[in-house]
């Protein structure tokens, strides 16, 4: 069935910002996409208000709006560029949503654009609870028994007949948002509310609880003739109850007979027939390990983030099929691009094992609840392939990040065997740690199974690790041990701290054993036919299948690892960016990553993918085997800084900016010379190592002060203290990791926070733009609001930044990117940080200034100057209009978490707001965020002392808009005595009505909450913000943020939206 021939111009629909439960796993798919629809010469209009992606890059479409995602943008962009066709499926739960609300307003029918890929009414049936419930009853496929719920008493009296505990799954949401596993009905009521709230059909299923049993996935593939094909199927590690996104996942299956994996097969091969779905479909089971009896979970009619693991597990392009099956064509007519010989309809076969961790965020959040359950906390995930379970799980673990890198890295040893079995029902991000000790404990294999419900297999495969661990404290390293330790993947490192010797030796002893890393090719077809894409894994104790490449000239480019707050996708677009400049200036790119998710780990973004952890020996097993003419950490964020030196002891030379430089700008005593030599100022500090001295330098400096350690990213443990306390509180958090380089005090100033990222030849430097933060400093530059060109400084400071951004450029020898941080307090500029290497800000600044930033980096790094290449020096004439960076927070989806805003980054994404009129770029950034207002017209103010004259006028305006406004007592009375109508409540601590009461209400639209400096656990203020969040009203932390909301409602409506087309201008 060949392509559509009606089908010309096809607006694809994005994910929008990055949050718990969609990530880049989207814009990976969205740009695979995008890709696959122009080969056919389809005309591509992407919406997406994400602007840190490659998605939304200029070349990725014909058309790119970086603009909300709400139905009236979209049905604007419709009579604007009049597409034939709307893709919605590679958006993610955002995508499917938006889709069904432009069918349900009649805008599809209205313009005669139709939906491909799917229909609305198989979105209905796999995401309406009711629908799907019918149709799975309807094909006699098995659920568990539920019932789908409007209100909370229909819940109560459903979960009394089956008894507790009871999983709640909101129709239409992602990543279990506002689910949960109820056990009483204290807990049902609280989940059920919420996730009511969150859904938007006001619907939750309410249904029996069958944790414990597992949980397998299947990912399907469906043309519109009906063809159908297993992709992959992927088993998680922990039974159903904790969301598969929060779980440890295998592919294939490790555990399943022939048999049960037959009856799943055709099981998801009914579902995706009767579903009608064309392209690719996820469905979860929950297999009762005892019987052949199991359930199905749920079905998700799109691309997902198990798609992305599949795709990148397999080598099979789920995204680039399914562009192709929306236009009409049929498996067997699309080549497999990996093999170039069989068709997509041909089954990938694996001969390796694939595991995936999830990237929890509780190093950012250390007072958050670590409990799994059926809601997703995870913010990214690390992929590694192996030929065995053992050693793939341990490549996983150090490719986290997480000064994790063995099953030894948590110590739980000085718990006894009966505290440890009860630690055992603790189900958090450390239970493989905790089943490792058990193990150590002589804690038996049933017994932890009967604990922890984690399948026997994957219980014996950790007593293997644990039993290697004790081979090599116990026996001599021979060459046979040494062997079987690299077999199962302990690093060097372990080695040697487990046998007592230094990690050179254990290098030594390999090299006299000749036991090196091979490399293995990832094919699609477990070696039946060859591959044409190199992509490559290592493993120990297999013949080697890299192709040696001559020729040409190689570059290392080391990728930025999993996501995280603080190091997101703007690095991976920074990653992709360098590749394809290398590509073009003749260069061979090998890249190394570890990220699934990402487009940078694709199969044909760099001449050679190798999917490993970013550590300095997995770095060298490729660089021994690749031999590159030079490395560039410039573009992967702190990950690849971070192995600058060790690159540099392996012979590898650092292209761009010398590592000496980037040391100079991170010590601070090196970089006070610069200064001063430069005649830049900066706040005062000190550098220290102990509380006592930190102290010391907080007095000498006065409080406020500004305590960080160096060398960190997304300002990891930065915090402002007030008084010593704060001082010894932060600095023994800081010290919880093993801190080798000093902590840094410096005076805290407040003042307007400028930012610029700039391209440096060595002599010249090019500024593409100023941007400032609305927030003003002590809230890190990543959750402020960021509008570019700055507006309110002076032509005078604008002036002083060029300069100094040009003589710090220079003196740090800059060859390719740096990124500057100014505070500017009245006249005077002051810098703040300076980071030699690519930044989160890089990817917006380039769409927004036509400037491709990356790319003069790269042409730089090869020799070329700005000035050759056609640019002048010096900052860059404004672009015509204003585009704002919105922060996105995912604050809901983390139990526990304090959310007021200060010097250490919280946000999960950003999206974007683009006009010529500065307010209308304010509200759609706002708008693109999802601060949709107003809506009952309702707020809360309770601000510290310090910002209750400042909070006044700003009052005064939401009280112009038409606000009701509730404040506390002292609040209140500052209001009140300013002739602004303030309705007192009382505090937490005082009898109701009270704040709270208010709060769960559900009426209120907004908190304005300044939080004291200090101490993050201010009771009172916490419990607030954490229950505002919960119940979805939005909450300000800071005056800057709350004069920009006024600003914006009060400019809402005034005129009608404009869309930019940034791949235009």
């Amino acid at each position: 069935m060949p392509k559509q021939k009606d089908i010309k111009k096809v607006l694809v629909i994005g994910s929008g910002p990055i949050v718990i439960g969609q990530a880049a796993e989207f814009d990976y798919a969205g740009t695979q996409a995008c890709r696959s629809l122009q080969e056919e010469g389809v005309e591509v209009v992407l919406l997406n208000s994400n602007p840190a992606t490659i998605m939304t890059d200029g070349r990725i479409a014909d058309h790119i709006y970086i603009e909300p995602l709400t139905p009236e943008v979209v049905e604007k962009l419709i009579i604007k560029e009049k597409p034939d066709s709307i893709l919605p499926t590679l958006g993610g739960q955002a995508g499917l949503n938006l889709a069904m609300e432009l069918v349900e307003k009649g805008i599809l029918r209205k313009h005669h654009v139709r939906l491909i890929g799917t229909t609305s009414l198989t979105i209905k049936k796999a995401e309406d609870r009711q629908e799907f419930k019918d149709t799975m009853e309807k094909i006699n496929e098995p659920i568990a028994a539920s019932l789908v719920v409007r209100d909370v008493a229909s819940g109560i009296q459903f979960a009394k007949e089956t008894g507790y505990p009871v999983v709640l799954r909101p129709a239409y949401t992602l990543g279990g948002s506002g689910g949960g596993i109820a056990e009483n009905e204290e807990q049902l009521i609280e989940i059920l509310t919420n996730g009511l709230r969150l859904s938007r059909v006001h619907e939750v299923l309410v249904e029996r609880c069958i944790s414990g049993w597992k949980e397998i996935e299947y990912e399907v593939m469906r043309d519109g003739a009906g063809n159908c094909i297993t992709v992959c199927n992927m088993e998680n590690i922990d039974p159903v109850g904790v969301h598969t996104g929060d779980s440890i996942v295998v592919a294939p299956s490790q555990t399943l007979g022939d048999k049960e994996y037959q009856m799943l097969r055709t099981s998801a091969m009914n579902i995706i027939e009767e579903l009608q779905i064309t392209g690719g479909c996820n469905v979860q089971y929950a297999l009762n390990p005892q019987s052949f009896e199991y359930c199905v979970i749920e079905v998700n009619p799109r691309v997902s983030r198990s798609s992305a693991l599949a795709s990148k597990a397999t080598g099979y392009p789920i995204a680039r099929v399914a562009a192709k099956i929306a236009l009409g064509y049929t498996l067997d007519e699309i080549p497999n691009i990996i093999t170039q010989v069989t068709k997509a309809s041909f089954e990938p076969a694996l001969d390796y094992c694939v595991v995936k961790m999830p990237r929890l965020p509780f190093d950012k959040f250390t007072s958050a609840k670590r409990r799994l359950t059926t809601q997703m906390k995870a913010t990214g995930e690390v992929m590694s392939i192996c030929d065995n379970f053992e050693g793939a799980l341990m490549k996983a673990i150090r490719s986290l990040e997480q000064h994790v890198n063995s099953l030894l890295s948590y110590d739980f040893s000085a718990l006894t065997s009966d505290e440890m079995e009860k630690a055992l029902h603790t189900v958090d991000d450390m239970r493989i740690w905790r089943i490792a000790e058990a193990l150590r404990k002589g804690i038996s294999v049933e017994k932890i199974y009967e604990i922890t419900q984690i399948d026997p297999w994957f219980i014996d495969k950790i007593a293997k690790l644990v039993e290697m661990e004790d081979g090599l404290r116990t026996q001599s390293l021979d060459e046979e041990l040494l062997r079987e330790a690299k077999r199962l993947e302990f690093p060097d490192s372990v080695i040697a701290d487990l046998t007592g010797r230094s990690e050179t030796e254990i290098k030594k002893l390999r090299r006299q054993y000749q036991i090196q890393a091979a490399i293995k090719i990832v094919d699609t077809c477990a070696a039946e036919f060859d591959a044409q894409t190199p992509y490559y894994y290592s493993v120990y104790g297999s013949e080697d299948e890299a192709v040696q490449t001559r020729g040409k000239k190689k570059v290392l480019v080391l990728g930025s690892g999993p996501i995280r707050i603080g190091q997101g996708i703007e690095f991976d677009y920074c990653s992709v960016h360098a590749i394809r400049s290398f590509q073009e200036t003749g260069y061979e790119t090998i890249i190394i990553n570890n990220n699934p998710e990402t487009v940078s780990t694709d199969f044909d973004i760099a001449d050679k993918l190798y999917f490993e952890p970013l550590t300095p020996e997995d770095v060298e097993n490729v660089v021994n085997i690749e031999r590159p003419d030079g490395a560039v950490v410039q573009f992967g964020g702190q990950t690849a800084i971070k192995l600058t030196e060790s690159l540099i002891k392996m012979g590898v030379k650092i292209l761009g900016t010398a590592a000496s430089d980037v040391d100079a700008a991170e010590d601070r005593e090196l970089f006070d010379k610069i200064l001063e030599k430069c005649k830049i100022p900066r706040p005062e500090g000190r550098t220290v190592f102990t509380t006592e001295e930190a102290k010391e330098a907080a007095h000498v400096l006065g409080y406020p002060v500004l305590v960080r350690p160096s060398y960190v990213l997304g300002g990891q443990g930065m915090q402002i203290a007030v008084h010593d306390a704060d001082v010894e509180q932060y600095i023994g958090v800081i010290n919880q990791f093993a801190q080798e380089h000093p902590i840094l005090i410096d005076k805290y100033l407040r003042g307007t926070e400028l930012e610029v990222d700039a391209v440096c030849d060595g002599t010249d430097v090019l500024i593409p733009g100023i941007m400032e933060h609305i927030e003003r400093a002590g809230v890190h530059s990543g959750d402020s609001i960021s509008v570019y060109p700055a507006k309110s400084i002076s032509q005078n400071t604008k002036k002083l930044i060029e300069e100094y951004t040009r003589l710090l450029a220079r003196s740090l020898h800059v060859i390719g990117l740096i990124n500057i941080q100014f505070i500017a307090v009245g006249e005077k500029v002051y810098v703040i940080e300076v980071n030699p290497r690519s930044s989160r800000t890089v990817p917006y600044i380039s769409k927004v200034t036509k400037i491709p930033i990356v790319d003069l980096a790269v042409a730089v790094i090869t020799g070329k100057t700005l000035r050759e290449m056609g640019y002048t020096p010096g900052l860059v004439p404004d672009a015509k209009y204003f585009a704002i960076k919105m922060p996105v927070f995912s604050f809901e989806k983390i139990r526990g978490a304090d959310i007021g805003l200060g010097p250490e980054m919280k946000s999960t994404g950003e999206c974007l707001g683009i006009s010529e009129d500065f307010h209308e770029a304010l509200y759609k950034a706002f708008l693109g965020a999802g601060m949709y207002l107003p809506k009952y017209k309702k707020m809360i103010m309770t601000v510290k002392d310090e910002d209750k004259e400042d909070l006044v006028p700003i009052a005064r305006r939401f009280e112009a808009l038409g606000y009701t406004i509730y404040a506390t007592r002292s609040t209140a009375d500052i209001l009140q005595k300013n002739g602004i109508q303030a309705a007192k409540i009382n505090k937490l601590e005082n009898p109701s009505p009270n704040l709270m009461d208010l709060i769960l209400g559900h009426e209120i639209d907004l908190i304005i909450d300044t939080p004291k400096r200090g101490s993050e656990h201010a009771k009172d203020g916490f419990l607030i913000r954490r229950n505002a969040i919960e119940t979805g009203v939005h909450v300000l932390t800071t005056l800057d943020t709350a004069r920009a909301l006024a600003s914006s409602l009060e400019n809402a409506g005034k005129r009608e939206l404009e869309l930019i087309d940034l791949s235009r201008k």
